[in-house]
């Protein structure tokens, strides 16, 4: 009888350590972590406090709502591929030389030539391959857009075209072959359904997600007033309203993602972040510059984390780096020294007192601008100043940019507008972004913000030295011919008055 207890204390035993071993193996599974990103898209936003919005944009803002939605989060550039560049390695581009637009590329379906490649540096992985050797299955179904030398099967294991060859990468970048897809090539497509993964699913953003508004939200051209650093003109108010359109179509592409996942059973073990890579396409001050509308993107965080708490609002300063940092903590991968972002989620997260960001070639338009963002002040610095905000470029045929100069010619801009889109930009640009928050009160050259000025002016240039800024040296002569070659049949730039950098390739 003696023994019969004992046998059955232990069968009680081994049952129970078996429950609590199962219990462990469920709590320690690694979460999924899906990157939704937006193309060109501001946060015009009802969880931003868009009144415009409110009420238009419900998907969104429970995404907030549920988790945390992060108020001053920052493109690292106002421009597509340097911005996906410095994402998906963690590194600021400027520190790994793919700060220029559409740089280490060549014509579709071609290797590029070893003398326009970008290597990154010895030791640097991005992000998908570092998930991948932590065990996830990674994904992206939407567009690349690096500007480095790469293999795309080395990071993505699904989704790549039967005749890509790695090192393969044009003008526009590599996509899916299913692109833009959330029910092939994606999280369903791995054959282990115990695996967790990390994928990119794109919407298209302020590109054309307009289209996608629901039945009877439409806003008319003329409903959204413009901010008056734009002539009052039809084009330029078609060209701002149809932002907010694309801001409400969005959530709708976002409805479609958040119930693909629900329907997969997918939802419940997925860390969703939900950002854009920068400002609007549709507005000129917004892609391609420095100011709050280039810069500033939505970022919110939703998912099961003990460090995620539904209806948390952060305003602290944050940099789009930090969601490659915060990706690779939760998928349990150790956080290289070379990155230049923070795990937001961490105990030791200290909020940074500045964020940096840059512009330097995009398309054919040769510029350098640096910026600083603090709590309260927007600092700029313009490298290019003689170089006007509306020197020719890749928007040159757009009615926006058409009947600008042609209220320029007739004189009939106001003087603000006229100085600051044709006339000589200052050197240096400080704003206070409380009592000026579109940015027209320029206070560099006012004795009384000196100081802050020349905080700021330090930061940056401290910033530069640290970094070694690799937009302080000329971009190398065959990346820019490269350049050239692809647009110089084209009108817009054949015709136009580029760049001098330019000259060295035309026939004398």
């Amino acid at each position: 009888m003696s023994n019969l207890k004992k046998f059955l204390g232990l069968l009680v035993f081994m049952v129970l350590l078996s429950g609590c071993k199962s219990k462990e193996t469920v709590n320690a599974r690694k979460p999924n972590v899906l990157w939704i990103v937006a193309e060109d898209l501001s946060p015009f936003m009802g969880c931003y406090g868009d009144s415009v919005n409110t009420g238009h944009t419900p998907v969104i803002d429970k995404l907030a709502n549920d988790g945390v939605l992060f108020t001053r989060a920052y493109a690292t550039a106002p421009v597509c591929s340097a911005s996906r560049s410095a994402l998906i390695t963690g590194v600021m581009q400027t520190t790994t030389g793919t700060h220029n637009h559409r740089s280490s590329r060549t014509t579709d379906g071609v290797i590029v030539p070893k003398e326009l490649r970008i290597n990154l540096p010895n030791g640097m992985k991005t992000i998908p391959e570092l998930m991948k050797d932590a065990g996830y299955f990674v994904f992206n179904s939407g567009k690349d857009d690096y500007n480095f030398h790469y293999d795309r099967k080395a990071l993505y294991e699904v989704g790549n075209e039967k005749d890509y060859k790695p090192g393969m990468n044009g003008w526009q970048g590599n996509k899916a072959v299913n692109y833009m897809s959330v029910t092939d090539g994606v999280w369903s497509a791995r054959k282990d359904k115990n695996q967790p993964w990390f994928g990119q699913v794109q919407i298209m953003g302020g590109k054309k997600d307009a289209k996608y508004v629901r039945e009877g939200e439409k806003l008319a051209d003329n409903d959204v007033p413009l901010p008056s650093y734009f002539p009052n003109i039809p084009s330029q108010r078609k060209a701002w309203t149809e932002h907010y359109n694309a801001n409400r179509g969005s959530d709708v592409t976002v409805e479609k993602i958040v119930k693909q996942l629900e329907a997969d059973g997918e939802l419940e073990n997925t860390i969703i972040f939900f950002f854009s890579d920068h400002g609007s396409n549709s507005s000129l001050r917004h892609k391609q510059f420095c100011y709050e509308g280039g810069m500033l993107v939505p970022l919110m965080i939703k998912g099961n984390h003990p460090a995620i708490q539904a209806g948390t609002v952060s305003d602290d300063l944050v940099s789009l780096l930090d969601i490659s940092a915060t990706t690779l903590a939760m998928g349990g991968v150790s956080l290289s020294k070379y990155l230049d972002g923070q795990d937001l989620l961490a105990k030791e997260y200290k909020a940074p007192k500045y964020v940096v960001g840059a512009r330097d070639r995009c398309d054919y338009t040769i510029d350098r601008i640096r910026t600083v963002v603090s709590k309260d002040y927007r600092y700029i610095r313009n490298y290019f100043p003689e170089r006007p905000m509306l020197q020719a470029g890749y928007r040159d045929n757009k009615p926006i940019v058409k009947d600008f100069k042609k209220l320029h010619e007739e004189g009939k801009l106001t003087s603000y507008q006229e100085e600051h889109w044709f006339g000589t930009r200052p050197t240096e640009e400080l704003y206070n972004l409380k009592a000026d928050p579109e940015q027209i009160n320029n206070l560099a050259a006012k004795s009384k913000y000196s100081s802050i000025l020349l905080e700021h002016r330090k930061e940056l240039e401290n910033w530069i030295e640290k970094t070694d800024d690799k937009g302080q040296y000329p971009e190398v002569a065959t990346q820019l011919k490269a350049t050239y070659d692809m647009w110089k049949d084209r009108p817009r730039f054949r015709d136009a008055k580029v760049n001098p950098e330019y000259d060295q390739f035309k026939k004398k």
